[in-house]
């Protein structure tokens, strides 16, 4: 495969406050060591892009010595946490605004759908936007009126082609905008979350046309979104980006997984001082954790992935562990029990406790919907009387777990029962 992007050290810094203050200064500044064929005085400072932290520095790092490769017909995926540097990226890789240091090379035509209907002038018609838009993205005239009905069928907003865009929904804009961008036929396309606007239908068909672009005819996506079943499921590669720097490179799954793992933080380490339990404490659970399929450290999951929950143990008295039954319930915020796993439905036997200190429950496809999920605990002997209880916990972990094609159809499942009961959306 041709490389078709390169990019070579970027780095952007911005200047924090008012803008304006002191930039005059700033300037002369710079200028002053250039014309002394010196280096840039404001490169060797500014803080590091961490949204969450105070710094000391006027200036800050969005992006810092970011490189990669980019072969033809390639989907990179780019991912992180918001504020981690991902648009600052596509901008400059789109061009709308330049590197303070590093070098972009392409090799063909960029298409970038950074912001919903940039380029669309509100009083205009869909249409006469369809041609502004157009010609903004470097299509000649008659190469919109050539594609003109297939980009209006593919957005699905023919009835309102004639309509000024002032009058569309963000959904309708994001349509039209995507199905200006996605006929160019460019080379290389950017899209940067076009996908959390549209519907489900339309995610289904834009995703589709991604897929078309890139293996039907051999073009290159690069793709930003928070949506990691369509990175994974859509990408090739991809990239994790925190505080403004490259942590991760490899392929989509494995980004994705990283991305996950890194999201998983401390173990709960309250756990083992909670008061808030019954039972007669022969063992008490100290830590619970989750790990995906490549035993990494996880607190989000994807519906239907693999998940392993490992729970710690703290043994205080003696007991028969072939006696002992675990029961993991996983609640919603309304504290509705979705779903239960017990072990001894499951055949599970915990005589290997005799010589560990945890025990490990794997489930092989978590069949949940989008939700953050509590866990309840019960560790019991013999039988699940009170009067049996060894350990039992309310809201001893919480998983949160992220939309999935569960049924490989191309659609994302909807969130679970909390978002019904808020309202979100219809069934």
């Amino acid at each position: 495969m041709s490389l078709i992007l390169k990019a070579e050290n970027i780095s952007k810094q911005y200047r924090l406050g008012v803008v304006g203050t002191g930039t005059l200064s700033h300037d002369l500044n710079r200028w002053w060591h250039q014309v002394r064929g010196k280096e840039d005085p404001y490169l060797k400072i500014g803080d590091t892009n961490d949204r969450a932290s105070k710094g000391s520095s006027d200036y800050v790092w969005a992006l810092r010595d970011i490189s990669f490769e980019v072969n033809r017909g390639e989907v990179l995926g780019i991912i992180g946490k918001n504020g981690a540097g991902k648009s600052t990226l596509l901008k400059i890789l789109s061009r709308v605004t330049t590197p303070t240091t590093g070098v972009i090379k392409t090799a063909g035509r960029i298409a970038s759908l950074l912001e919903v209907g940039t380029g669309f002038h509100p009083e205009l018609t869909g249409k006469e936007n369809i041609y502004l838009n157009g010609a903004i993205l470097g299509m000649t005239k008659a190469e919109i009126t050539s594609k003109l009905e297939e980009i209006v069928d593919f957005s699905g907003c023919e009835r309102y082609v004639d309509t000024p865009v002032k009058r569309y929904s963000s959904g309708m804009k994001v349509r039209l905008a995507f199905a200006v961008a996605a006929h160019l036929e460019p080379e290389i396309l950017v899209v940067d979350e076009v996908l959390a606007v549209g519907d489900a239908e339309f995610q289904k068909k834009a995703i589709g046309k991604m897929q078309d672009i890139s293996k039907g005819e051999g073009r290159t996506v690069l793709f930003v979104s928070h949506n990691m079943a369509a990175v994974r499921g859509l990408c090739t590669t991809g990239i994790v980006l925190e505080h403004g720097r490259v942590v991760y490179s490899g392929t989509a799954n494995d980004s994705v997984n990283y991305y996950l793992s890194e999201q998983s933080g401390k173990v709960n380490e309250e756990l083992e001082f909670r008061s808030d339990r019954t039972g007669n404490q022969k063992l008490s659970v100290i830590n619970i954790a989750f790990y995906n399929n490549q035993d990494t450290q996880i607190t989000e999951t994807i519906s239907g992935d693999y998940v392993k929950i490992r729970i710690f143990i703290k043994k205080n008295q003696s007991l028969n562990y072939n006696d002992l039954l675990i029961s993991v319930a996983f609640l919603d915020a309304n504290q509705h029990q979705i779903l239960t796993f017990a072990s001894d439905e499951m055949g599970y036997k915990f005589g290997e406790l005799e010589h560990k200190d945890y025990f490990d429950l794997v489930i092989p496809e978590l069949r949940l919907r989008s939700n953050a999920y509590s866990l309840r605990l019960l560790l019991t002997e013999k039988d699940t009387r009170k009067e049996s209880f060894v350990d039992y916990i309310e809201n001893a972990a919480t998983l949160f777990v992220l939309p999935g094609d569960l049924w490989n159809t191309g659609k994302l499942n909807r969130k679970g029962t909390q978002a019904i009961l808020n309202g979100e959306f219809s069934i």
